[in-house]
């Protein structure tokens, strides 16, 4: 929040002026209905939204005469949709970050750059969760874990809330692109609450006002109409005193009955909650009062943001601007994740960083190494002003390290061998791009139908793999690739996500060490997607249960290539064991603390990720799968070392009770891990006793 925003009340205490709620609901029907819907359907809307999506704000609910702007909708979650803005990396490599700190500050440049386009509302905050990784938007949410992806979310809900309205999606269980318009998720309750709804709620406790439903259903009814999440949970329970508007076109199938259940707005266009919601108002199917309810949380978003964002800068020096170009450099880098680093054959050192000192040439391998590919071209797509390929970018580092960059694109595979076969290191570029993942535009995105690379990528890196031992992959794509074909013939992998517009720059930065790598996977790399649950790209119902990524992989005992939270360095960390304040606690207790020492043994400054699991023990069972409970970003000097104290929410611990529809903290004993992954050999435990409260 803006330091003129904080001396104003709290959003859960402010409300709307009474003379100005008088005038809402003093206005005849015919124009409260109006405010609760986008534009007229006309040729000319249609065309836009089909051939040329958000390149302006779409607009809903303006009164001028009441000094009410109405809703101008744009885009993400990459960055603002409209004009030529700043691309950062996709958010999945953002939540490859674990940062924060960092997420909010992107979130800030993004709600800055949708304000100075005539924007105020940003549809950006994607906060599905990544069930499977053939998801073609998985691109588009931060990871598989709701602690991680609330903590992201709510990081950007408050950077974007410093100038415009903040619109967390998709609400809720949407994670099956091909089949969004039909496939009837069911779940339990219980699955529902502790994995598909915690990192929703985390948005709304940081202030979230706006809430976008799904296109899906949730056991039988669609997310547009129902009462259950948008009323029952979301606005009663939660407390959420903001506005639900519908996805676009097709995520309201009934306009009464979505009104009805809790939706607030249509958009982009007035298609079902026009003349017909209009009909059941007058014939009392639908109450006014929730008219009423419906504009003047949209009005009360509006004038909550108007009070408390920051002042507006000059668009000329914020879209595209140089500090939010280095910001998105800085994030690329951060993101990027070093999946292996080892000595190539006959050598004893690491193959990275690269030392530009001992380059004569470089040979720099793949059709994508010279492509601007920053993600899918749904309704996400970015157009920034220009895009920084790996290949520009280790351009710019040969000019200023004096060795040659020489790049093919690996179609002719015997003069890529002969390449390859000539230089000092081999950088072979890897993975998909819009044509393999994405929205699914009908030609093209849509959800994966393999988790491998295409068999000529894989051809291609064994080929050079056996010509250079110093041959280093990077792999390009939106979740999690299957490399078991070829992962152990090369020394080094690097994880680039779709990385943005200054992407080019942070590979360079760290494949020649002027950066140390700092990511971690927010996703578990399996070894088969038999690893995984069940997914139908065209399924029409499916069952969503309580264990997927690393969870199903604990449960089952079996080890992934890559496990979420794993993430190398060009230093290296030794993490103490966990101490507890508190051995045993109360099931009133608010937190549970505790402390470890984190220490840079290596050569070089770094950053690490501290990570904390929980797990119930239950004797004579099974162990519970280990959860995430928290998890902590620390930068350390070469040799620094420091005593971290961590503080648990305790309701992190709580399960949900079916039967009596209450959070529990079951007393008992519990395993508390520490350490730098979810890997049992990167963690230490303690025990934890929780007990009963008299």
């Amino acid at each position: 929040m803006s330091r003129a925003a904080d001396s104003t009340p709290s959003a859960s205490s402010w409300a709307l002026p009474a003379e100005l709620r008088d005038a809402l609901r003093s206005l005849p029907l015919p124009d409260k209905i109006r405010m609760m819907s986008g534009e007229p359907v006309s040729a000319r809307a249609l065309f836009e939204l089909a051939t040329a999506y958000n390149t302006r704000p779409y607009t809903a609910g303006a009164r001028p005469e009441l000094d009410i702007e109405g809703i101008r909708f744009t885009d993400g979650p990459r960055g603002v949709v409209l004009n030529h803005s700043t691309c950062f990396p996709v958010a999945i490599a953002r939540g490859a970050t674990w940062d924060p700190a960092l997420e909010e500050r992107v979130g800030a440049a993004m709600g800055a750059e949708a304000r100075a386009q005539g924007a105020n509302l940003f549809a950006g905050v994607c906060v599905n969760l990544l069930r499977h990784p053939a998801w073609g938007r998985a691109q588009e949410t931060y990871g598989e874990d709701p602690v991680h992806v609330g903590e992201l979310g709510a990081a950007m809900v408050r950077g974007v809330q410093r100038h415009v309205m903040a619109c967390v999606k998709h609400f809720a269980c949407n994670s099956i692109e091909d089949a969004r318009f039909r496939v009837d998720v069911q779940i339990s309750e219980r699955a529902l609450r502790e994995l598909y709804l915690p990192h929703f709620r985390r948005c709304v406790e940081a202030g979230a006002v706006a809430i976008m439903s799904a296109y899906n259903k949730v056991n039988g009814q669609w997310c547009g109409h129902h009462k259950h999440l948008l009323t029952d949970i979301l606005k009663r329970e939660w407390g959420f005193r903001g506005f639900v508007l519908s996805d676009f076109l097709l995520g309201v199938r009934d306009g009464p009955e979505a009104v009805l259940g809790g939706l607030d707005l249509e958009m982009p266009l007035t298609l079902r909650c026009g003349a017909a919601l209009r009909r059941a108002v007058e014939r009392g199917r639908v109450p006014e009062d929730r008219i009423d309810d419906a504009i003047e949380r949209m009005v009360w978003a509006q004038r909550w943001i108007e009070r408390t964002r920051e002042p507006a800068r000059p668009p000329a020096r914020v879209v595209a601007g140089p500090e939010h170009r280095a910001l998105a450099r800085e994030v690329a880098t951060s993101a990027m994740v070093l999946l292996k680093n080892e000595p190539p054959r006959g050598e004893t050192e690491p193959l990275l960083p690269l030392d530009p000192a001992r380059l004569r040439r470089v040979a720099l391998i793949g059709r994508l190494a010279r492509s601007s590919n920053t993600g899918d071209i749904g309704s996400s797509k970015v157009r920034p002003p220009y895009v920084v390929t790996p290949r520009d970018g280790l351009e710019a580092a040969a000019a200023a390290g004096d060795f040659e960059l020489v790049h093919d694109d690996g179609r002719d595979l015997e003069a890529a061998r002969l390449l390859a076969r000539g230089a000092d290191a081999v950088v072979i570029v890897v993975g998909l791009s819009h044509r393999d993942e994405g929205e699914n535009l009908l030609w093209t995105g849509g959800d994966r139908r393999t988790l491998r690379l295409r068999p000529r990528d894989e051809q291609l890196v064994r080929a050079l793999a056996a010509e250079n031992p110093r041959t280093v992959v990077v792999l390009i794509a939106g979740s999690a690739l299957v490399t078991e074909a070829w992962r152990r013939e090369v020394p080094a992998m690097l994880m680039a996500w779709y990385p943005g517009m200054e992407g080019g720059h942070a590979l360079a930065d760290l494949l020649l060490g002027r950066a140390s790598p700092s990511g971690k996977l927010p996703c578990v790399f399996p070894k088969t997607p038999d690893a995984l649950p069940r997914f139908d790209r065209r399924a029409r119902r499916i069952r969503y249960g309580a264990l997927h990524g690393q969870r199903l992989h604990d449960a089952r005992g079996e080890e992934p290539a890559f496990a979420l939270g794993f993430g190398l360095s060009y230093t290296r960390f030794r993490c103490g064991p966990p101490t507890l304040t508190e051995r045993e606690i109360s099931t009133r207790d608010p937190v549970i603390e505790l402390t470890a020492e984190l220490c840079n043994i290596g050569s070089r400054a770094g950053t690490e990720l501290v990570q904390v699991y929980v797990s119930r023990v239950i004797k004579n069972a099974a162990p519970r799968p280990r959860a995430l409970a928290l998890f902590r970003r620390v930068e350390l000097d070469a040799g620094e070392s420091r005593a971290l104290t961590l503080r648990v929410p305790a309701r992190r611990l709580a399960t949900y009770d079916d039967a009596r529809g209450v959070w529990r903290l079951a007393p008992g004993e519990y395993r508390v891990e520490l350490g730098t992954s979810s890997r049992a050999v990167d963690l230490r435990a303690a025990k934890l006793v929780v007990r009963a409260d008299r």
